[in-house]
């Protein structure tokens, strides 16, 4: 009898990350915010919005469901209410979710929101997110607070609006280092 000895190849794959990578990303960026919205001084009254940017460039990265998305916006309203300076902070767990769900939805659209070889979908999903949860932000507290329609129109609503568009150019310079990041492989090669 022929003693044979047969070589074994093992085939070693770097780890991708796994099913819940989008869990680790999204909490770090959320953190990323939470520390950026303590310490970016206010400029004219207006401050940009950092926890809508990091879960805009979130899910731009990692394109959750609706319900993790419902999710990530329900996180990113829980933190910032002890950091919210708004006279009503808790409007910010209605309002991010919907800011979060706009974006997944505007995410998984099927359209090219491409220029020029650039992909300006992080800056469009964040602009009208940052809008759709400002203008829900906003009313809520003027409901809850009773406010004068003139403050709302007046003094309100043009800061959602200027935020809006500080958001999308924020994120849009943020979203390619860390698409970068994000798709890096650890490859040192």
């Amino acid at each position: 009898m022929e003693n044979k000895q047969q070589e074994e190849m093992v085939t070693y794959t770097q780890a991708q990350g796994g099913n819940y990578r989008w869990v680790t990303v999204t909490t770090l960026l959320l953190a990323i915010g939470a520390i950026l919205k303590l310490v970016t001084p206010s400029v004219g009254g207006i401050t940009p919005n950092w926890m809508i940017a990091m879960y805009c460039i979130a899910i731009n990265l990692t394109r959750p469901t609706l319900g993790q998305a419902a999710g990530i916006g329900l996180v990113a309203g829980a933190v910032q209410i002890p950091l919210s300076k708004s006279a009503f902070p808790y409007g910010n767990l209605l309002s991010e979710p919907v800011g979060a769900i706009i974006c997944a939805l505007i995410t998984h659209a099927a359209v090219n929101m491409t220029l020029g070889g650039y992909n300006l979908r992080p800056a469009l999903a964040t602009f009208i997110s940052t809008i759709a949860s400002g203008l829900t932000f906003i009313t809520v507290m003027k409901l809850v607070l009773s406010l004068p329609m003139s403050v709302f129109l007046y003094a309100m609503l043009p800061v959602v609006f200027v935020v809006a568009v500080v958001n999308m150019i924020l994120t849009q310079l943020l979203y390619f280092p860390a698409q970068k990041l994000f798709n890096s492989r650890g490859n040192n090669e």
